[in-house]
């Protein structure tokens, strides 16, 4: 206690930085960044495998009905001649780009897969798991295809089946990767990180604690 009869510590507590240490962190109540603590990896890991999973079951199940059902030579109209169905045996890239080339595609899609894979626990934004679920889920689809479609592994050809105007023929996961990587973009450009900080917009925006309890 001072001559005044202030006591030390309440004028300690009344500081800045001790009033900050009992606000709460903004990023323990941030919707668009997950939670800390020990099951956080689980739930970041599982998250990231969910999204890939539904990719890459959708494409696996529109793939084998593209196979039986249609005939490569009798096109099926959706939309008159905006948007058919077809089916394609592409030995390149996403919409037939680099043919011939499968190989070189399928080292670089082992490569992705294995990236996403290793980063995976440092995330902490959700729209960055579900922009790198996308990718991995594409990747994956295609990878199969790759692996296990003729003429061998790691030359197999990848059905291809989505028609749309003048665009080249494509399938669920090349649409998944596309998507995921728009987003991936877009949020490296609005100040996004993969860690949950953010940087230039996405901080400008972020609401301070007293906004949000208002």
């Amino acid at each position: 206690m001072d001559d005044d009869g202030v006591d030390d510590g309440a004028q300690r507590g009344s500081t800045p930085e001790a009033a900050d240490a009992h606000e709460p962190a903004d990023d323990a109540i941030d919707p668009e960044v997950t939670p800390d603590g020990p099951g956080s990896r689980r739930v970041v890991i599982g998250t990231l495998a969910a999204v890939a999973a539904t990719v890459i079951g959708l494409d696996l199940l529109t793939k084998t009905l593209a196979v039986h059902l249609l005939d490569p030579f009798r096109p099926i109209e959706i939309v008159g001649d905006a948007i058919t169905l077809r089916l394609v045996r592409n030995s390149g890239a996403a919409f037939s780009m680099a043919s011939g080339y499968t190989w070189v595609l399928t080292i670089v899609a082992l490569v992705v897969v294995g990236g996403i894979i290793r980063y995976s626990t440092r995330l902490r934004s959700w729209w960055w798991i579900a922009g790198l679920g996308l990718v991995l889920g594409g990747a994956c689809g295609n990878l199969v295809d790759r692996l296990f479609r003729s003429p061998g592994v790691l030359r197999g050809h990848v059905v291809d089946f989505i028609s749309v105007g003048w665009w080249p023929v494509f399938n669920i996961a090349d649409s998944a990767v596309v998507c995921g990587a728009v987003l991936l973009v877009a949020l490296s450009l609005l100040g996004y990180e993969f860690d949950g900080t953010r940087t230039g917009f996405a901080a400008r925006r972020r609401p301070t604690t007293g906004e949000r309890d208002a």
